[in-house]
């Protein structure tokens, strides 16, 4: 058996670092006015971080008084005493920092190799400081691309930018983006941004990108074939990306005809036969996005639901689904009020729909799909009993996490031995909005129940029940 004492261990590191009379290095950091001196002492130092392990070997040192003397003029002194208190203790309290103070802690930990504490800074910035964020997106995005162990910020910046794309992409800071993350912004299929305008943007930075162009030379006007030749060198591996079939005639013609000497010739053939002739795509060209305009999830999560209504429920997360659909909103409970009779009113409907559900003091997200919908039915031929179900072969229920990927996620299709007993039909009694089964996911005004129902037909939550805050149904076509 080992005995753990790693509080004691910590409190008497925190006292060496404090109150210690046999340092041997001494380290200025920050510049101007905000300088400080920090003593510390090299065996610790290079123990905890491989960067001083170099930074402080024999060869590299400089020493006075038969002291260590190092600088580090780009870390401030409240961020330095941070890191130095990781190091001797393995403690911080991000509460008692400010926003710029915790982020110029991620920056020094991805300098001075201190991998350990990078996840956590992101993920406390992430759930903590969200506001100050989204207030300095520029800045930060920025800087974070240069660190090289921030791929949780990364990703929370372009999600972000997915989302809600058109500040940035019109913003001055887009025509310098990195080649490399605009790949990723446009290959996205859940980027929400209307394709007319991801094709202007594109252009544009383009021609930033390109030289000889831009400022010098951005009036198309005068361009030569070489120009031409030039900005299809730079934008060449991004055409492919653009959804061309999400263009309009009109806009076809006003934006993609000036620009036919940029496209390679076997993609704008197929645009052409396309918007001209109504020739089906051949895969050349990429299907349109899948748009859904919510306040329940992150646009990225529509993603792996497009999987689930293709039955493709592999390990593969937010991949890059081609297949296209439709979500067209027809019910928003915050709109439109959270009663029975509201849904009833919008979502009559024998297509197929989506729900989402946000409920109060909770942090999952409820959802199903039907393809069938939600209808008055009635079955003449067993009218006692079978005319309170819809029969369905392919309805599932799920929840995941508010703001979380799929890895917390769980999906329950409907039992194939009671696909007659699937959705309830919530317009032959009063007392139901949307039913999944036989109250397994039960909507009553306001009121969210999840069970496991009579025949078992998902059993996937347990018994509960939820206040509603905002519901959103969907209606689902596939493009």
């Amino acid at each position: 058996m080992t005995s753990l004492f790693h509080s004691g261990l910590s409190k008497d590191f925190s006292l060496i670092l404090n109150d210690a009379d046999d340092y041997n290095v001494i380290i200025q950091v920050g510049e101007n006015n905000d300088t400080k001196e920090f003593r510390a002492h090299s065996v610790i130092l290079r123990a905890r971080s491989q960067y001083f392990k170099s930074a402080l070997s024999t060869e590299w040192i400089t020493k006075k008084n038969n002291m260590i003397m190092f600088s580090k003029p780009n870390i401030t002194p409240i961020v330095f005493d941070m890191v130095l208190k990781y190091i001797y203790t393995g403690e911080l309290n991000f509460e008692d920092h400010l926003n710029e103070d915790i982020f110029g802690l991620l920056i020094a930990s991805d300098e001075l190799l201190l991998e350990e504490l990078s996840e956590p800074v992101q993920d406390y910035l992430i759930k903590n400081r969200t506001t100050w964020i989204q207030e300095n997106f520029g800045f930060i995005f920025h800087i974070v691309f240069k660190l090289s162990n921030s791929e949780v910020l990364q990703d929370f910046c372009l999600e972000s930018i997915c989302a809600h794309p058109q500040p940035f992409f019109t913003s001055e800071d887009f025509l310098s983006l990195d080649k490399d993350i605009l790949y990723y912004l446009l290959e996205r299929n859940y980027l929400q941004l209307d394709e007319v305008d991801a094709w202007d943007c594109l252009i544009k930075w383009g021609i930033e990108q390109t030289p000889g162009l831009g400022n010098l030379n951005n009036d198309r006007t005068k361009w030569n074939n070489e120009d031409y030749k030039s900005l299809k060198k730079t934008l060449d591996k991004f055409i492919p990306l653009i959804r061309f079939v999400d263009f309009s005639p009109t806009e076809y013609i006003d934006k993609i005809q000036p620009f036919k000497a940029i496209i390679p010739n076997h993609i704008y053939e197929e645009i052409e036969e396309f918007h001209i002739k109504g020739t089906l795509l051949k895969k050349i060209t990429l299907p349109p996005r899948n748009r859904i305009e919510s306040n329940i999830i992150k646009p990225k999560l529509i993603s792996k639901i497009v999987d689930w209504i293709e039955r493709k429920e592999g390990n593969t997360i937010f991949n890059n689904n081609d297949s296209s659909y439709k979500f067209d909103l027809i019910y928003q409970g915050s709109r439109d009020g959270i009663s029975n009779e509201s849904f009833r009113n919008k979502c009559n409907l024998q297509e197929p729909i989506l729900f989402l559900i946000k409920c109060q003091n909770s942090p999952r997200i409820f959802g199903g799909y039907t393809p069938v919908g939600f209808y008055h039915y009635i079955d003449r031929r067993e009218a006692y009993f079978y005319d309170q179900y819809i029969f369905s072969t392919n309805s599932f229920i799920f929840y995941f996490k508010e703001d979380d990927n799929t890895q917390d996620m769980i999906l329950k299709r409907v039992n194939e031995n009671f696909h007659r007993y699937t959705i309830y039909n919530n317009f032959y009694n009063e007392f139901y909005g949307l039913n999944f089964g036989d109250l397994d996911l039960c909507m009553g005004d306001n009121i969210l129940s999840v069970a496991t129902g009579d025949y078992n037909i998902y059993n996937i939550y347990g018994s509960d029940t939820y206040t509603i805050e905002d519901i959103e149904a969907f209606k689902v076509t596939k493009r």
